[in-house]
């Protein structure tokens, strides 16, 4: 199918994408707590008629288009948890949900997905492979969704993936690729810093554990600028430091958290090595005991070439494309690493952000919110791949 025709299936269905994805931001969920969001994902997909199961992985649902079993399998792979944020903006579709919101966007991901999901189911009979539609939940919280999925059978049977992020660091109408490295190793730790607490007029009966804190804060962003190779991209963020109750109370312990992202396991192991030296030498000046729980998070997304060309020039002819950016990597995580570790694939960025609309706030914010033409631009090339890699498969073949 020529792409001109599949941007007019796009725009036909674009009240549909709209309505879709605004019911998911009234009502958002949770990662891991996904119950009404994947029931109403999979009504729908056997509303299409096609072949559904739930609870994969645990609870993500997958959908398959089958045609003809000898033919290439293309999957499109969509996330639809929520996050733990209070939702600010002012909309008829504001989340209803105290304290949680869609505010990265998973909930158009969905919609996206859900609209190539029956654009294709309509258009079966000109399609030359089979196309398998993920549904995953809980990509904000490790160890996501995506590898339960996996090991859960999701892409069994799958040649090549698709995927897609929406992006209010892009204006809506533009299209951002990357070759190769896509996105960071996102580490997680928390540290317990233990000590000795007494009256604060008496700190040296103290074992003080938030100056002790404080310093590893300090000597942390040492280890960032003095001990990892300045050419390797590294960002450390202390983003969680919780003790005390009182102003006159030196306390026991502090917990200390944060993030150290890396695009490579050398830097990771340098950044890891650091951090345990630190706490050691915290420990033997300072008399503290320490607990450290660190978390190793996704591994990069890694896009392969043929795919992501793919996608390139798709979206470089599509009529609603107003630019195409190749984009550096980012040191943000993305869980659709684990399914290009099995199979080829591509994950790329859909630009929506529009001052006019309110929705140039970044992800993660409580204002956060998109301009939704841009999915138009997602739901055309994410079925013009499918299109693409089946011609191209048979044309190899």
């Amino acid at each position: 199918m020529e792409l001109k025709e599949i941007e007019r299936l796009a725009e036909r269905e674009y009240p549909n994408t709209v309505k879709w994805r605004r019911h998911f931001h009234i009502y958002p969920e949770l990662s891991f707590q996904e119950v009404q969001t994947p029931g109403y994902i999979a009504q729908f997909l056997r509303e299409l008629g096609l072949d559904v199961r739930e609870g994969v992985g645990g609870r993500g649902v997958v959908g398959k288009l089958i045609v003809d079993e000898s033919l290439p399998t293309v999957a499109l792979r969509a996330d639809f948890d929520a996050l733990p944020i209070q939702d600010e903006k002012e909309a008829s579709y504001k989340s209803t949900v105290p304290g949680v919101m869609h505010a990265c966007g998973h909930d158009a991901h969905t919609a996206i997905v859900m609209t190539a999901a029956k654009i294709l189911t309509e258009q079966k009979d000109t399609l030359k492979g089979n196309v398998v539609f993920i549904f995953q939940h809980a990509e904000e919280v490790d160890p996501g969704g995506a590898i339960q999925m996996i090991r859960d059978g999701c892409l069994d049977g799958v040649d090549a993936i698709f995927g897609q992020h929406v992006s209010s660091s892009l204006d809506v109408g533009t299209i951002g690729v990357r070759y190769g490295i896509a996105t960071a190793m996102p580490d997680d730790f928390t540290v317990t810093i233990n000590g000795r607490g007494s009256h604060a007029s008496k700190p040296h009966v103290a074992i003080d554990p938030v100056a002790a804190a404080i310093s590893f804060c300090n000597q942390m962003q040492y280890i960032v600028t003095r001990r990892s190779d300045p050419m390797e991209n590294v960002v450390l963020s202390i983003t969680m430091f919780n003790g005390g109750t009182q102003h006159n109370v030196i306390p026991d312990k502090v917990v200390v958290g944060g993030t150290i992202r890396t695009f490579n396991q050398e830097t990771q192991a340098v950044m890891i090595a650091e951090l345990n030296r630190c706490l050691k030498g915290l420990a033997a000046i300072t008399g503290i005991t320490y607990d450290l729980d660190y978390l190793r998070g996704y591994p990069p997304v890694v896009n392969e070439e043929t795919t992501t060309r793919m996608v390139h020039e798709l979206a470089s002819k599509a009529s609603k494309v107003t630019d195409v950016k190749l984009l550096s990597p980012e040191l943000g995580g993305e869980d659709f690493s684990y399914y290009l570790q099995r199979v080829k694939g591509t994950f790329f960025n859909t630009g929506v952000r529009n001052p006019n609309f309110k929705a140039d706030y970044p992800h993660h914010h409580s204002k956060f919110d998109i301009d939704e033409h841009g999915m138009i631009n997602a739901v055309s090339l994410l079925v013009g791949a499918v299109y693409n890699y089946c011609e191209e498969a048979e044309h190899e073949s």
